[in-house]
């Protein structure tokens, strides 16, 4: 599925952005035009992981694994947040 949104600003580039005028979308059909979009990618991918075949969707395997990295623990992020904003309350 490809859809294309038409732009929602007038002008070249962030410093020339002009909203309104004539081929102006509405900001609100815009977004609903990216979400749409979105989820058809989404719809896209889910069906292509349920078929046999990956399509679009590849894991990336390191061939040489990099060894700075042996001893690397990942961490869960919104875990970090919620402690960094409970710290930031008790201060």
């Amino acid at each position: 599925m490809r859809r294309m949104c038409a732009s929602s600003t007038k002008g070249g580039g962030p410093r020339g952005r002009q909203t309104g005028g004539p081929g102006a979308v509405p900001e609100a059909a815009w977004l609903e035009c990216v979400s749409t979009s979105w989820q058809g990618v989404e719809r896209d991918l889910r069906s292509q992981m349920s078929g046999s075949e990956r399509g679009l969707v590849e894991e990336y395997v390191e061939k040489v694994p990099n060894p700075s990295l042996k001893t690397f623990k990942p961490i869960d992020l919104s875990d970090l947040k919620r402690r960094n904003t409970q710290d930031a309350k008790k201060s």
